[in-house]
């Protein structure tokens, strides 16, 4: 079994560029970049530039920008990849529809279509590797990623045959400044929406742009006065350290 503790030691000092190395080193073709927005290019850039081959995995919801599908498709000539896709299942889409509407998660709540289109896809996807890495930054959101790890064992998802996924987020130390000015310099392709004050983009229903001084997260899901804005893909973000025990 892997030991996180003794790969999160190495890795105490590394670079992002580092630390997807060693994630590229160890897991190889078992091994995903999840992909959807301008952190990520970053990673696809540093994979790029490492010389390793890698894979890239996107959510198709059904329910993207047309910028966003045509953002990938610019990612993947850049790069000369092929971005593998994640889709719900038809039936699970079509039984939510024909239940509640396309525009049920206005009146309940974003967390049920989610599950649908992003948790479940996902879920299935990351039971075929033994690792994945996203592109979480701590200050996305003080609620729920104040204390994103380096790498770790991720406390929602399997990996390939039931056992331990391993998870490595080597952008969260990094702040949306840090990775704008890298992004600015590297020429990556970029999603045309972020010219349009979206910064944090999901879903076409559920994205909106951010005014000057609000928080990037503040343009998903606004319609919902809730504490945590996360979908369900990072669910193991919620969890509360309970401190010290008499144990």
């Amino acid at each position: 079994m892997t030991d996180i503790a003794d790969i999160a030691s190495g890795l105490a000092k590394a670079s992002a560029r580092e630390i997807l190395s060693d994630a590229l080193e160890r897991f190889g073709d078992d091994l995903v970049i999840a992909f959807s927005g301008a952190e990520d290019v970053l990673l696809v850039e540093y994979a790029s530039q490492l010389g390793r081959p890698f894979r890239v995995l996107s959510l198709d919801t059904g329910r993207l920008h047309p910028e966003t599908l045509r953002f990938f498709a610019a990612v993947e000539q850049h790069y000369r990849i092929r971005i593998e896709y994640a889709f719900p299942e038809a039936q699970a889409v079509e039984d939510l529809v024909r239940a509640k509407g396309l525009f049920s998660f206005y009146d309940d709540g974003h967390q049920e279509c989610c599950s649908v289109r992003k948790v479940e896809p996902l879920r299935r996807h990351l039971s075929r590797v033994r690792a994945w890495v996203s592109g979480q930054r701590r200050d996305q959101s003080l609620d729920t990623r104040a204390k994103v790890a380096v790498v770790e064992l991720d406390p929602v998802f399997r990996g390939l045959g039931g056992a331990p996924l391993v998870k490595y987020n080597p952008l969260a130390e990094a702040s949306s400044a840090e990775i704008w000015a890298l992004l600015r310099v590297l020429e990556v392709p970029q999603n045309p929406l972020h010219g349009r004050g979206l910064v944090s983009i999901g879903c076409e229903p559920c994205t909106r742009s951010v005014l000057p001084g609000q928080h990037e997260r503040e343009g998903r899901w606004w319609w919902e006065q809730e504490e945590h804005k996360e979908c369900g893909l990072h669910a193991g973000n919620h969890r509360v350290d309970p401190g010290p025990t008499s144990e």
